[in-house]
């Protein structure tokens, strides 16, 4: 797969960086970005940040369990 940044300017894409795609070449474009990819409501939003706000205050609290031990209790337990 081949990645390539581009701009909007007037209306169209341009590519922002040279490319070896040959002449006439067809290419598919997704948007990618916070505002295209955002599809949360307000409510859901809210919760959003909330949540955030509750992890940031239980990781400043020392309220965590490291990723080693987690990954360790869910290997375990599966048979």
């Amino acid at each position: 797969m081949l990645a390539l940044k581009a701009s909007v300017r007037n209306g169209r894409l341009v590519l922002d960086e040279p490319t070896e795609l040959p002449e006439g070449a067809v290419v598919d474009l997704v948007a990618i970005g916070a505002d295209v990819l955002d599809d949360l409501g307000g409510e859901e939003r809210e919760a959003l940040h909330e949540a955030l706000a509750e992890g940031i205050a239980q990781d400043e609290a020392g309220d965590t369990v490291d990723a080693d031990e987690v990954l360790a209790y869910l290997r375990a337990r599966v048979p």
